[in-house]
């Protein structure tokens, strides 16, 4: 006897073994639904034949969603700071690192690419420039790299533009440690708790004697906290790092796209290490 649902199934529908998953469904997967693949793989757009075009867009491209993932962790860790759960930010940042494992593995993509595939297609990229990218200006705002002339590029998207406004006038990552550690009562200088957020950090020699106060008597949350911290720091180094090997590989000392002095403007960028304090603490230790 034929089912309700045997009358409505498709002539062309194809039956699944016993053990085997749903093959038929009214519209697209469930899958596709959910992840939007036909949508992601609909956008690479090349703008030449050259073969190496495709993979730099492609791995631009997931460099992209794992700046966006990383956008997302952080902004949650300030919420977790801000309630004053140091256990559940701690517990954020930590698995952000396993995101940022996946960025800097992605480097892999393109480590075959040598000077002149690479210049195959350069020309045509015109004033595009990874300097651009929104997403990735929003975690260097919330690594509390902050410039407000550095938001220029993005002004004429005003959603984007105030988004990024808006990052940069906030506490960054580091502010609300800061903050979540004065209330547990370290001494950590009111100025710096009620400094402009919009402008660059400062490193405090009395934040630094909070930090070292910290490492020497180890209370765990703190502890945990500052070494979690510390390791993102260098996760962080090691992709601006594997960046700087990249360009130096493919295009030397030339220009950057985006009209930035390239390796020099790469390598003041490296320099600048995110969290100050708790690494020239680890001298007083």
């Amino acid at each position: 006897m034929p089912t309700a649902q045997d009358q409505t199934r498709p002539a062309h529908a194809v039956e699944p073994e016993a053990d085997g998953p749903v093959l038929d469904f009214a519209q697209d997967t469930p899958y596709d639904a959910y992840v939007g693949a036909s949508a992601l793989h609909r956008l690479q757009h090349t703008v030449t034949d050259e073969p190496a075009e495709m993979p730099f867009l492609v791995v631009s491209q997931i460099m992209e969603l794992y700046f966006g993932l990383l956008r997302y962790e952080w902004r949650r860790a300030i919420v977790a700071l801000r309630a004053d759960d140091i256990p559940g930010a701690t517990a954020i940042l930590g698995r952000s690192r396993h995101h940022l494992a996946g960025l800097n593995a992605s480097w892999a993509s393109l480590s075959w690419m040598t000077p002149r595939e690479f210049n195959a297609f350069r020309p045509d990229l015109g004033e595009g420039s990874g300097f651009q990218s929104a997403m990735y200006r929003h975690v260097e705002l919330l690594l509390g790299s902050k410039s407000r002339q550095l938001l220029a590029p993005h002004r004429h998207s005003p959603a984007v533009y105030e988004a990024l406004v808006s990052a940069l006038e906030s506490a960054s990552l580091y502010d609300e440690v800061l903050a979540a550690l004065a209330r547990r009562g370290h001494e950590v200088p009111g100025e710096v708790l009620a400094r402009d957020f919009s402008l660059p950090y400062v490193p405090d020699d009395r934040v630094e004697a909070v930090w070292v106060a910290i490492y020497r008597d180890e209370p765990a949350l703190e502890l945990s906290l500052g070494e979690e911290l510390s390791a993102l720091a260098l996760d962080v180094s090691d992709w601006k790092y594997a960046h700087l090997a990249a360009v130096r590989r493919t295009m030397g000392a030339k220009p950057g796209t985006g009209g930035s002095s390239g390796l020099a403007w790469l390598e003041r960028s490296l320099a600048n290490a995110a969290f100050p304090e708790l690494w020239s603490a680890r001298t007083q230790v």
